[in-house]
């Protein structure tokens, strides 16, 4: 029964679900940062939120919701030219979501001013809210398109790779800030690009950490079992001599998530006390139960 609902949690359409929550709540998060600390601040850390910042003075007839779907549609447009639909129906769908929840804000709370006079605070929570946004996003194999469209048509087409794009087409769009805003909120926005960078493959990190088990053990079964029918997850199974006594033993290797990791490493030590086991992060899993590629 235990393993059955396991396998109804882990359906196609329970993954789905919950890949769409995910996606839905990175996009809320990203933009409420957005729209109620980096537009009306004009901070412009990148991305088609930037473009729209730093446009906001020239065009005050158009609302931000309405520049952010006109350049993220424009984008769409000349993605499908030079990738094809191969960059994913995810960003598509994310593309849209996003000026979706700008526009629903911009009618439930309007935006005249800064909610307080410390910019600085309210950088941090714009790129903090921003960064955690993204890297759902990212952890779902989406992204909200905008220049990441342009990254990867630049990845197809030089020799440069997606991340270095995306830096450089961001730096560009930050510093414009200088111009439209000024050198105080240029350097604002400038400091924001690089807390964004360092903060979205943290928190990235962070969701996808895995544990990585390497177990010697002299008593295997039980252990072997609790993962297979317990935590659901293969187990490697290596014949071992240990070097300085001689004797044979059992090397079990398992990755894991997070929380599994915690109740394997309880298990163990209740299953065998006598075991060594190493348990190393990782958050680059590809196989069944993780990523897919």
């Amino acid at each position: 029964m235990a393993k059955h609902s396991r396998q109804a949690r882990k359906s196609p359409g329970a993954r789905a679900f919950l890949e769409y929550t995910k996606m839905t709540l990175g996009l809320l998060l990203m933009s409420v940062g957005i729209y109620f600390f980096k537009i009306p601040n004009g901070f412009s850390t990148g991305g088609v939120s930037g473009i729209a910042t730093v446009l906001a003075p020239y065009v005050s007839f158009m609302t931000p919701s309405t520049m952010i779907l006109l350049l993220n549609s424009l984008l769409i447009v000349i993605g499908f030219i030079f990738l094809g639909r191969g960059f994913g129906v995810r960003t598509v769908v994310c593309s849209f979501g996003y000026s979706f929840f700008i526009w629903l804000f911009e009618q439930i709370y309007p935006m005249a001013e800064p909610l307080t006079d410390q910019p600085l605070l309210e950088l941090v929570y714009a790129i903090l809210l921003s960064a955690i946004g993204s890297a759902l996003l990212f952890s779902s194999r989406a992204s909200s398109g905008g220049t990441d469209i342009v990254a990867l048509i630049f990845r197809k087409f030089t020799s440069v790779d997606t991340g270095k794009a995306l830096f450089v087409s961001d730096f560009f769009i930050a510093s414009s800030a200088f111009l439209a805003y000024g050198v105080k909120i240029g350097l604002f926005s400038l400091l924001g690009l690089f807390m964004k960078s360092f903060l979205v493959d943290s928190v990235l990190e962070s969701i996808n950490l895995g544990k990585y088990f390497t177990v010697v053990t002299d008593n295997p079964e039980p252990i072997k079992r609790y993962i297979i029918e317990e935590l659901d997850r293969s187990v490697t199974e290596i014949e071992s001599t240990g070097g300085y006594t001689h004797n044979k033993k059992t090397l079990l290797l398992v990755v894991c998530k997070r929380i599994e990791g915690a109740r394997l490493q309880r298990k163990i030590r209740e299953l065998d006390p006598q075991a060594f086991f190493a348990i190393t992060n990782t958050s680059d899993i590809v196989g069944r139960g993780f990523r897919q590629e």
